[in-house]
């Protein structure tokens, strides 16, 4: 016999992850999400390293901006990025398990602010903010 209740756990970001191909096809991983914050882990693979043999950048900051959607995503109301900025403070390497943690910070109207530390073990590789809009009925 299945158990046909919903997942308490599971929220709008989980579907919205679950649909998220650039995230997935980069390996990403959705750890949790709710009550606006979320976890989300990639591990650097060879793909991702530039000339100097470290991890790009874009690919640290997809990873911090897959966690700040997953975050803003979990109230409910599909919730898109209005900007985010990142400063790079380690390099990362190859074989590398990155885990990106996001925190609401504030959300006044349908705007938010949202801070996301990324981590290898616990050293801190990288911090972002990001600045959300949540869409109107119609989309914009």
């Amino acid at each position: 016999m299945t158990d046909d209740r919903p997942d308490p756990d599971r929220t709008a970001a989980h579907a919205m992850f679950d649909a998220d191909v650039a995230s997935k096809g980069l390996g990403i991983e959705l750890v949790s999400a709710g009550d606006g914050a979320a976890v989300a882990r990639m591990r650097v693979t060879a793909a991702m390293l530039n000339g100097p043999a470290i991890g790009h950048g874009g690919f640290v900051f997809l990873l911090a901006d897959t966690a700040f959607a997953l975050a803003c995503n979990s109230h409910g109301p599909v919730t898109v990025a209005a900007g985010g900025e990142i400063s790079f403070l380690r390099p990362v390497r190859e074989g590398d398990l990155l885990e990106a943690t996001a925190t609401e910070r504030t959300r006044y109207g349908r705007s938010g602010i949202y801070d996301v530390t990324v981590r290898r073990d616990d050293e801190v590789v990288a911090e972002f903010r990001g600045r959300s809009r949540t869409l109107s009925r119609d989309g914009r």
